[in-house]
């Protein structure tokens, strides 16, 4: 099979385009850009919360950082607790080309979707420019949902990986 040659060693088998809201406040703004953009490789990600969490900063730098994103769009309030230049650092870490819309900085709503729609608008441009290599099933990172784990995380998680 073919995969997508990134800049940490890894491969992914799609090349999408992350577009992920760090507080409920920016939700709106970052579902009118993935809206806008109207391109199944973009995807819009993000956290709910208002305050600094490890957990939520440990989750989305994984799902932003795996190997099937090629890039991301920040999209922040600016208020929120959430730690956005820890989360643009571990994206860039990883070779992932990262940008970071700060609503309450780029003028509002409007100019911070017009803003997004551009920034995506390269993002897949420059997308287009990975290199495709060959690569081996063992080199597929798949990911797993959990429909509800029983009390010891054993009975419904078949994975084999419990939280604790």
């Amino acid at each position: 099979m073919k995969g997508y040659l990134r800049s940490d060693g890894r491969k992914g088998i799609r090349n999408v385009v992350l577009v992920t809201y760090l507080v409920e406040c920016a939700h709106h703004v970052a579902r009118a850009i993935v809206s806008v953009s109207n391109n199944s490789d973009v995807q819009l990600i993000g956290f709910p919360g208002c305050y600094p969490n490890e957990y939520s900063l440990k989750i989305m730098e994984g799902l932003c950082t795996h190997p099937n994103v090629f890039g991301v769009l920040i999209v922040s309030l600016g208020c929120e607790g959430f730690n956005r230049e820890q989360l643009a650092n571990a994206i860039e870490a990883s070779g992932r080309k990262v940008d970071t819309l700060v609503i309450q900085k780029s003028g509002g709503t409007k100019k911070t979707i017009d803003a997004g729609i551009e920034s995506v608008r390269e993002l897949l441009v420059s997308a287009e420019s990975t290199e495709i290599v060959p690569m081996d099933m063992s080199e597929l990172v798949v990911g797993t949902i959990c429909g509800g784990s029983d009390g010891t995380g054993i009975g419904a998680n078949p994975t084999g990986r419990s939280l604790f």
